[in-house]
């Protein structure tokens, strides 16, 4: 039986113990930043990036990888098995040209590559990649893999509340007066991100309409019958809070792993500081 190799990019939030452990091949993005391009995570940290967005002069511009970033990991994992069969999971085509920079990639390459779009980023992302993985990892097929693979994306919720839209005005996906008004009037954005595309569920005034709205998903999430598998807690710029909601999350599931990160340049770039970004996978 072919051996099953995982690929994804930067945005699966994979801490590097699970990437290395698990054999993860992760290929970053590409961020820009007053001219200057950097690589997330690889020469750029993510709380670096936090610094220099809050420093820069205009808004950080993030990218799907190059073509030959791609080739290489393919080529390289070929090169040490020609048998090998890749399946390359990627952040929704929603927010990003990513998944189709894979697919073209995996043309140019000889071998048995198959690509992804996981209808997610973040944590949700990652859920899937880790479930391959693992999976990859104990020697099951292909098959096996992708079909755990759809299990996972449709046991997968996340969810985005956003603080401050500032970044979303200057990034063209809100208009100033929409953002003017909001700044003064204090608005908070929950939104529930679906099969790539990212729904507002929730427009409120202060710090109280996203505790409401972080209360009635973790509400949701006891309200299911079998149980929550795993917890994904990702902020920008905010990590005593995203900890604090660990901590009372932990508190109702005590049983579960919750992971919190800063998120990735990809999502702050659209987001702005003070985000969080809340993902959990169903049993």
């Amino acid at each position: 039986m072919a051996q099953v190799k995982i690929v994804t990019d930067s945005t699966a939030m994979l801490t590097p113990e699970e990437a290395a452990e698990l054999d993860v091949k992760i290929v970053p993005l590409s961020i820009t930043i007053d001219g200057t391009s950097y690589q997330d995570g690889v020469t750029l940290s993510r709380v670096e990036f936090m610094d220099k967005m809050a420093e820069a002069k205009n808004l950080p511009q993030t990218s799907q990888p190059a073509l030959g970033y791609f080739t290489e990991v393919y080529e390289s994992i070929m090169a040490a098995d020609p048998e090998t069969q890749i399946i390359s999971i990627h952040l929704t085509k929603g927010l990003s040209g990513t998944v189709d920079a894979a697919r073209q990639a995996a043309l140019m390459v000889e071998g048995d590559i198959t690509t992804l779009d996981s209808e997610f980023i973040d944590r949700a992302e990652g859920f899937q990649v880790l479930a391959a993985a693992k999976l990859a990892a104990a020697g099951a097929s292909k098959e096996a893999v992708l079909a755990e693979i759809q299990r996972v994306r449709d046991n997968t919720q996340l969810y985005l509340t956003v603080s401050n839209l500032d970044n979303l005005v200057a990034g063209g996906r809100l208009s100033k007066t929409a953002g003017f008004i909001a700044g003064v009037l204090n608005i908070k954005v929950g939104a529930h991100i679906e099969q790539g595309n990212i729904n507002v569920e929730v427009k409120g005034r202060g710090a109280k309409s996203t505790k409401a709205y972080l209360k009635k998903i973790v509400e949701q999430m006891q309200a299911a019958p079998n149980g929550v598998a795993a917890i994904g807690i990702s902020h920008a710029g905010i990590p005593v809070e995203a900890q604090e909601l660990a901590d009372k999350v932990n508190e109702i599931f005590p049983d579960v792993k919750i992971v919190v990160q800063q998120t990735s340049p990809t999502v702050s770039t659209h987001t702005g500081a003070g985000a969080i970004g809340f993902s959990y996978l169903l049993k």
